[in-house]
């Protein structure tokens, strides 16, 4: 029995989709720009770009959105998400899909005007992205129901107007190379999760605003944003 200094936090969890068990959150890599924007079509891709969010910044895509401090521009970016149920390094894209638990539809919150400042005066942006709440996610679908899809509409609308809308088939990074290549850098974990990148259309947040999104075949959500939190 470890004897810790104090009791250790909550494991975060997530809900599996039409099950009562929930699905433990090792850690959160997000992949930078994986969709074609507009009519050109990159002919040479670059190396994918990773960064992370805590474990914590994880909650149920359901009910309200703490507005976070220290932003006037809260923004969007609806991504499919990638549950990993399998750990290892170096995976090869012929066997990454067998890495894959399940799949969900989540936003990655971001603090746009921080992480415009910290870019411009060359500091890390981080905090813009990695504050509590930053990555709201839906009940993880095994992938021995879903598949692993390589098309289907994703969707994001902010009071019933449309914002986002694409379709996984125009992802420049297949999940499979995703995996691939960020297990080149990292030994990934049971548990893990991996955003692959938003669709053209992010934009702004306010409080009170109404927020409906999905991925056909994965999940769907609806949200509200709640007030600031000096108000």
């Amino acid at each position: 029995m470890i004897n810790y200094v104090f009791e250790p936090a909550i494991v975060p969890s997530l809900p599996v989709d039409k099950s009562h068990e929930r699905f433990p959150v090792s850690r959160v890599f997000c992949l930078g720009r994986n969709y074609h924007w507009g009519d050109v079509l990159n002919s040479k891709r670059e190396v994918p770009v990773f960064f992370m969010k805590p474990a914590t910044s994880v909650i149920d895509a359901a009910g309200e959105l703490a507005f976070p401090p220290l932003t006037e521009e809260f923004c969007h970016e609806i991504e499919l998400v990638v549950a990993i149920g399998k750990g290892g390094v170096d995976i090869s894209e012929e066997h990454a899909l067998e890495h894959v638990w399940g799949y969900a539809a989540g936003m990655d919150l971001t603090r746009r005007d921080m992480q415009m400042a910290a870019k411009a005066a060359g500091h890390p942006w981080e905090p813009a992205k990695a504050f509590d709440g930053s990555a709201p996610i839906t009940p993880i679908v095994p992938a021995s129901r879903s598949g692993h899809p390589t098309q289907g509409a994703v969707w994001l609308h902010v009071n019933g107007a449309e914002r986002q809308r694409s379709d996984l088939e125009s992802q420049i990074w297949s999940v499979a190379e995703v995996i691939s290549q960020l297990s080149r850098s990292v030994t990934l974990r049971a548990g893990d999760l991996i955003m692959t990148g938003t669709p053209p259309g992010v934009g702004a947040l306010q409080p009170g605003d109404a927020i409906s999104g999905g991925i056909v075949g994965i999940g769907q959500f609806e949200v509200v944003v709640g007030n600031r939190r000096n108000s």
